[in-house]
C-alpha cells in the first residue's frame, strides 16, 4: 500500500503516486488485471466485474502492490477502442477497487481515461506509448499527482511487430524515453512521480527482449525505477518452445534477471509465485556477508 509521502525530493527511492507514495528499495509487483474481451493471455476472463474484483482481492492476497487495470488489449495487432468503452469495461472495477483501499494503476494511452480514473481515485497511470499518443495525459498525472509509467513503443499495437530491427535498441530505447520523461516534466509532473518501462515485447524481436533485461542498468541512466513486464510473453514461449500457459517459470526467470541488474517494478500475471522469486532473490542480495 502507499504511504504518506515525505517532501519532494528528500528520498531518491521513493515513486510519488497519487495518494502517497511507494518505495523502490524492494521489488513491487503490478497484478494485471484485463477487462478486455481480446488481451493475448486472460482476454475474456474477467469481464464480469465480481469476478474480476474477486481477481483483483486474490492477487492483493498474493502480494500485489497495485492493479494494474486494462480496458484495452495491447496484443501484437490488437486494433483500438474508443475511450468511452474502454471506460465502460474498466470504470466500475476502477471505483470500487478504490472505494475498498485497493492501489489501482490504469493501463490507457488517453487523457480521457486518465482523468476518469484519477479522479475516481486511481493511484497510477500506465502509457505503453510513453506520451506519444496523447501528451495531454502527462497533465493528468501533472494536476492529479498520479504517479506515471512510461513505456517505449514503436509504432502501435496494430503495427509494432512489423519492424523489431534497430541498428542500437538500448540507444534508442533510452533516447525515447528520455524523451517521454521530457514531455512529462514539460507538463507540470515531478521526476519523482515517473517510472519507465522499456517495453519487453512490443516491437521487439526474442533477441531483443532479451537485450533489453540485460541491459536494464544502462537504462537505470535516466534516474528513475525501472519496470518490465515480460509476463507470458512471447519471446519466452520461442526460447523455451512453450505455450502461453506454461510460461510461469520462463517469466520468474526473466523478472528475476531483470531484478539482479537494477529492475524494481514488475507487471505480471503470476502474482504470488513472482512474489515468491523475487522475495528470495532480494533476501540473496540483501544478506550481510
Amino acid at each position: 500500500m502507499p504511504v504518506e509521502s515525505a517532501p519532494v525530493g528528500t528520498d531518491p527511492n521513493c515513486w510519488l503516486v497519487q495518494g502517497g507514495e511507494f518505495q523502490t528499495q524492494r521489488p513491487l509487483i503490478l497484478g494485471v488485471l484485463n477487462l478486455t474481451p481480446d488481451s493475448f493471455s486472460d482476454g475474456g476472463n474477467h469481464t464480469d466485474p465480481a469476478v474480476a474484483l474477486a481477481r483483483a482481492e486474490r492477487m492483493i492476497e498474493e502480494g500485489a502492490d497495485l492493479i494494474d487495470v486494462g480496458g484495452e488489449s495491447t496484443r501484437p495487432g490488437a486494433a483500438s477502442v474508443d475511450a468511452d468503452e474502454e471506460w465502460r469495461r474498466i470504470g466500475v472495477v476502477v471505483e470500487e477497487l478504490a472505494r475498498r483501499g485497493v492501489p489501482v494503476s490504469i493501463d490507457t494511452t488517453k487523457s480521457s481515461v486518465a482523468r476518469r480514473a484519477v479522479d475516481a481515485g486511481a493511484a497510477v497511470l500506465n502509457d505503453v506509448s510513453g506520451l506519444r499518443f496523447d501528451p495531454a495525459l502527462a497533465g493528468v498525472a501533472a494536476e492529479s499527482g498520479a504517479g506515471l509509467i512510461l513505456m517505449h513503443l514503436r509504432g502501435t499495437p496494430r503495427t509494432m511487430q512489423r519492424n523489431v530491427a534497430y541498428e542500437d535498441l538500448l540507444g534508442e530505447v533510452m533516447a525515447i524515453l528520455g524523451r517521454s520523461i521530457e514531455t512529462a516534466e514539460h507538463a507540470g509532473c515531478h521526476r519523482a512521480q515517473l517510472v519507465i518501462d522499456p517495453g519487453i515485447g512490443f516491437g521487439k524481436s526474442t533477441e531483443g527482449n532479451l537485450q533489453l533485461i540485460a541491459g536494464v542498468g544502462r537504462l537505470l541512466e535516466l534516474g528513475r525505477p525501472v519496470m518490465v513486464g515480460p509476463s507470458r510473453k512471447s519471446f519466452i514461449g520461442k526460447i523455451l518452445d512453450v505455450p502461453i500457459d506454461e510460461r510461469l517459470e520462463g517469466t520468474i526467470g526473466a523478472c528475476v534477471a531483470a531484478l539482479e541488474r537494477g529492475a524494481r517494478v514488475f507487471r505480471v500475471h503470476d502474482v504470488i509465485e513472482v512474489r515468491r522469486a523475487l522475495d528470495l532473490a532480494w533476501a540473496v542480495r540483501t544478506v550481510g556477508v
